[in-house]
């Protein structure tokens, strides 16, 4: 499915059957053939709106997978990356493909730890925190406690960005696929066990806000012209800039 070298349809279904972490181990070799790698697109205007933020020091990948993320740290920091992932397949599959020098011929030499993104094991040592598409992974019950780890692991000042695509429009062919998805899911998890937690329909940027701003961060919204708009004007694509404030500073 998807190319030629990508996963087949029995692979993707071993694969649903798993763990998140087993899942992702057996999808490892073949993930960056996916469309569930974030695209050069999305991550080029991220590149961009990091360099006005910057400069920074140090960064983390949450839930690198085979290190796309990485790849838009190493073009923005000059002292230190490192990417997060439970699993060891991706990370080793990151490891290998970010052997040589960043997309710019520079950046600094990654490196890579297998945690869980809940359980950080990390102090406040970075400068910005970055993820791409593995929110869905997180029931929302699990967000505060994500969003206080992603916090305690950065400095004073320090910024979590992420992009936020706008929701699908209400009975377009997208908003029926990704409904179909998460119902599915729902229902794979019911009957089945170990859980694959992956839903595309309950990261609402409303409650997403309001947690964040309960963490400890102050949120500002940037939009990403590079991905166009939709039909009422408003952009397709959002960056969240996630700000560690420190009420001690105040």
């Amino acid at each position: 499915m998807f190319a030629p070298e990508g996963p087949t349809f029995r692979e993707l279904a071993v694969q649903a059957l798993s763990s998140v972490e087993r899942g992702y181990d057996l999808l490892s070799p073949k993930f960056d053939r996916t469309p569930f790698r974030t695209p050069d697109a999305v991550l080029d205007p991220v590149v961009r709106e990091l360099r006005e933020l910057g400069p920074f020091g140090s960064g983390l990948d949450l839930c690198c997978g085979t290190g796309a993320g990485m790849d838009v740290l190493r073009r923005v920091c000059r002292e230190r990356v490192t990417g997060v992932d439970v699993s060891a397949g991706m990370l080793a599959v990151g490891r290998d493909r970010a052997a040589g020098p960043g997309r710019d011929g520079s950046g600094p030499t990654p490196e890579w730890v297998r945690a869980d993104a809940r359980a950080l094991p990390f102090g406040p040592v970075f400068d910005v925190v970055v993820s791409f598409g593995a929110f869905g992974h997180f029931l929302p019950r699990e967000r505060p406690g994500l969003f206080a780890q992603v916090r305690s692991v950065l400095r004073p000042g320090g910024r979590f960005v992420f992009p936020v695509m706008a929701p699908a429009r209400p009975g377009s062919p997208l908003y029926w696929a990704l409904w179909g998805f998460d119902a599915a899911m729902r229902v794979r998890n019911a009957l089945w066990r170990p859980r694959f937690v992956m839903y595309y329909r309950g990261f609402r940027f409303a409650e997403v806000e309001a947690e964040l701003v309960r963490a400890g961060f102050a949120v500002e919204l940037r939009a990403v012209p590079e991905l166009g708009r939709r039909a009422d004007g408003s952009p397709r694509c959002r960056l969240v800039v996630a700000t560690r404030v420190d009420p001690r500073a105040g």
